[in-house]
């Protein structure tokens, strides 16, 4: 069997103005979200909020610059998260450069 492993890649492009995408994998089958925020904490992004299998491709996820609201946000450092319900948690940086 194909073994899996959880891991979190740096955002590409970076910085980025105004698309960057994000890949990810996960060793087992569960609850994954991706987060994202600003430098001073807030949430601003949720781009992943559900149940996933892991696949040999693993998975990625394109975030434009948009709030939760559909807004665009400034400039700046952003902090992203993703949670697997496994018990695995990463957090990397991103900078948006407009």
């Amino acid at each position: 069997p194909v073994a899996f492993s959880n891991s979190l890649e740096n955002a590409y492009p970076n910085p980025f103005n105004p698309t960057t995408t994000i890949k990810y994998s996960i060793a087992e089958r569960a609850h994954v979200t991706w987060k994202g925020y600003n430098a001073a904490g807030p949430l601003v992004r949720t781009r992943v909020e559900e149940a996933q299998a892991p696949c040999a491709a693993g998975f990625s996820t394109r975030w434009i610059g948009l709030n939760d609201k559909g807004q665009s946000v400034s400039s700046g450092v952003y902090f992203y998260k993703l949670t697997v319900s496994n018990g695995f948690s990463m957090t990397k940086k991103m900078v948006l450069l407009k």
